[in-house]
């Protein structure tokens, strides 16, 4: 290994830190406040990599609090030294609050970057698994935050919009700062109309009766269907095992088609019920692969336990079997919620009465000339923000039973 190898390291992770979150921060900027900025991205990135060597100039020991408040003022300093007081390409009389605020931002970013990269490290040789490691470090870190700005911005920039007027969004379309002194009747009015003039609240009803009733018919099936496979002996099983997801080989494009016209025939096109022959349908596949990968990972003593007991098939599945698999009982009734709530195909080549509509088909029905963008981001805001909070509330046993469902016992 070359001797410097980590103090050329560091100067490099130091200019991709800076430019970076400086690139970061002006586009935030710009889109909180609506003020046009400049990224210096060439400065930051000077500036990152003399801070990233004397990070490692220093003994990791020597470090301390006082250290990286005395490095992070000189940041502070050199940015504005070299920008001449405009760290965002604009004077700091030109929002000076949100500039100071954004400037301080990128010091704090830079400098936790930096000490998450290289603590433990110091400038001069070292050798190629520490270097395979640090570099692992950056390449994960950078695609964390990365990864966070495409998910996050959308998002943002959704939820923005459907609190911006019409004049607003006329005058500045790419303006996504929010005036908070216009008052709440005001900044959530296409909220209001949504509920009042769309009826939205009807698609919001729809969609949780479709995704409920969804659930339950398809645990209702698969957990006896999921155990049998698991736990009986029967000719074909192992077929029946492996074979469980062959019907998600058929594109449900093909489907919709032969299904529009049966369901026409039948009298189930326009109506709740045609979705919920459909859905569970999809759901059930899935929701049987990953059960009965998480009933073989239960002790088979324990239900022979419960036989000779004296307990019956059925009141061992009932007594013992599903109260250890709570969280892929969990896990599998969130997922296929979340199937049913987001489904659009089948809703909208079904649906055509505006009472029956789902929220899925009810946000494209917004999708028009006529109405009015911020009230289809506002729509679709109201059909994400639900189902991230039951996610976001059960994601453990949404990765407990995902990762349950996917080996065997």
């Amino acid at each position: 290994m070359k001797l410097g190898s980590v103090t050329y390291a560091s100067a490099i992770i130091g200019a991709l830190w800076g430019g970076l979150w400086m690139l970061i921060t002006g586009i935030l900027l710009m889109l909180v406040t609506g003020i046009t900025a400049q990224p210096p991205m060439g400065i930051t990135a000077l500036i990152g990599a003399v801070s990233g060597l004397a990070t490692v100039s220093f003994a990791p020991s020597m470090r301390t609090r006082q250290w990286k408040i005395l490095r992070a003022l000189c940041i502070l300093a050199a940015l504005m030294i070299f920008t001449f007081a405009m760290p965002f390409g604009a004077t700091l009389s030109t929002g000076p609050i949100w500039n100071v605020i954004f400037t301080l931002v990128w010091v704090g970013v830079l400098s936790l970057s930096l000490d998450l990269c290289l603590n433990g490290y110091v400038g001069g040789a070292t050798n190629r698994y520490r270097l395979e490691v640090l570099f692992l470090r950056v390449m994960k870190g950078v695609g964390f935050v990365l990864f966070s700005i495409f998910v996050l911005l959308p998002f943002y920039v959704m939820v923005m919009t459907s609190l911006k007027s019409q004049q607003s969004l006329m005058a500045n379309p790419l303006d996504f700062s929010i005036d908070f002194a216009q008052g709440p009747s005001k900044l959530f009015r296409s909220y209001i109309e949504l509920f009042t003039q769309y009826d939205f609240g009807t698609f919001l009803l729809n969609s949780a009766i479709v995704s409920v009733i969804t659930v339950v018919i398809t645990l209702a099936l698969a957990v006896p269907g999921a155990y049998a496979v698991a736990r009986l002996r029967f000719p074909g099983q192992a077929f029946l095992s492996r074979s469980i997801l062959l019907i998600y080989m058929v594109p449900a494009i093909v489907l919709v088609i032969p299904l529009y016209a049966v369901f026409s025939q039948a009298g189930l096109r326009n109506s709740l019920l045609g979705l919920l022959v459909v859905y569970p349908a999809t759901t059930i596949p899935v929701a049987l692969y990953m059960l009965q990968g998480y009933f073989r990972g239960l002790p088979t003593e324990l239900e022979e336990a419960g036989l000779m007991d004296g307990l019956r098939r059925v009141g061992v599945i009932m007594k013992i079997t599903l109260p250890l698999s709570l969280p892929a009982l969990a896990s599998v009734a969130l997922y296929v919620f979340m199937i049913a709530w987001n489904e659009f195909l089948f809703a909208f080549m079904f649906l055509d009465d505006f009472d029956m509509f789902t929220l899925s088909r009810g946000v494209v029905s917004l999708n028009s000339s006529e109405v009015p963008r911020q009230h289809l981001m506002a729509g679709a805001v109201v059909a994400t923000v639900p189902v991230l909070a039951i996610f976001l509330w059960f994601e453990r046993y949404l990765v407990a039973g995902l990762t349950a469902g996917s080996v065997k016992g």
